[in-house]
């Protein structure tokens, strides 16, 4: 697990221009997925039941006939009246900008989601959408859909850095470090780990692992933190401060859901 002192020569010189050359050549490899992650605001049940309703109905199908193999579309773990989460990878960064044209020039589309489409100005479909354009990173570059299980937990987190920078060395720690292969060994069965390009709280990344429940989640977060690995990790010197804030979210899938 430890880094050889060529990887801290390398990682201090490098790392500040590894976002940029990597996401150009994620784009013209095709090798790394690119994610849109979505947060929809909701102000009651009602517009929650309309929006799952015309996800599983008229955008997910819509979205497939545009060339998107999956999207994930997911509600609070303990809270049934909160916000909607959609994840969606994409081989490129342009088959995202492409989407919207394709599906607005879907007439299967404009007819199956109409109602939700159509929502009146006094009366709006949802409150207010966030979104943020993720690049997968190099050691975990494909989406890892787990079996669907009405107990299965996601717990999607998001780790905000102080500068781009220090941003670079936790991502270092997650792909060279070994922090990714240490996940799998503890039993984090990590969904997907991706560099936020585009939206707020930047710098950050945000990753999502999943659990059979609660009671696997604590477990295997505990194996985690107990691991020699990850002691020994957390103490190098070169990962110090790298994470200046931590989100989490627990999250189930809803029934339309594909991830």
């Amino acid at each position: 697990m430890s880094l050889k002192r060529r990887d801290f020569i390398a990682g201090s010189v490098a790392t500040a221009a590894v976002a940029g050359v990597e996401m150009a050549s994620a784009q013209e490899s095709g090798q790394r997925e690119f994610y849109e992650v979505r947060k929809i605001a909701l102000d009651s049940e009602e517009k929650r039941t309309n929006l799952l309703s015309f996800m599983g109905e008229a955008y997910i199908p819509a979205a497939k006939r545009a060339g998107v193999e999956k999207v994930g579309v997911f509600t609070s773990y303990e809270n049934e009246n909160s916000d909607v989460y959609t994840i969606t990878p994409f081989p490129t960064a342009q088959a995202l900008v492409d989407l919207k044209g394709k599906l607005l020039a879907d007439k299967e589309f404009q007819k199956s989601g109409a109602n939700f489409l159509n929502a009146p100005f006094a009366d709006p479909a949802y409150t207010r959408m966030e979104s943020w354009l993720l690049v997968a990173f190099s050691h975990m570059p494909k989406l890892e859909t787990p079996e669907k299980k009405d107990t299965r937990l996601y717990e999607l987190r998001t780790y905000e850095s102080h500068s781009v920078l220090f941003g670079q060395k936790k991502i270092h720690m997650f792909n060279e470090g070994g922090e990714i292969d240490l996940f799998r060994r503890v039993g984090l069965a990590p969904v997907f780990f991706g560099e936020a390009l585009v939206g707020s709280l930047l710098p950050h990344l945000t990753y999502m692992v999943t659990f059979e429940d609660m009671e696997a989640h604590d477990k295997n977060w505990k194996a985690f933190i107990d691991s020699p690995e990850w002691k020994e990790l957390k103490e190098n010197p070169y990962y110090k401060d790298t994470v200046s804030n931590i989100t989490k979210i627990f999250l189930r899938a809803a029934d339309c859901s594909d991830i």
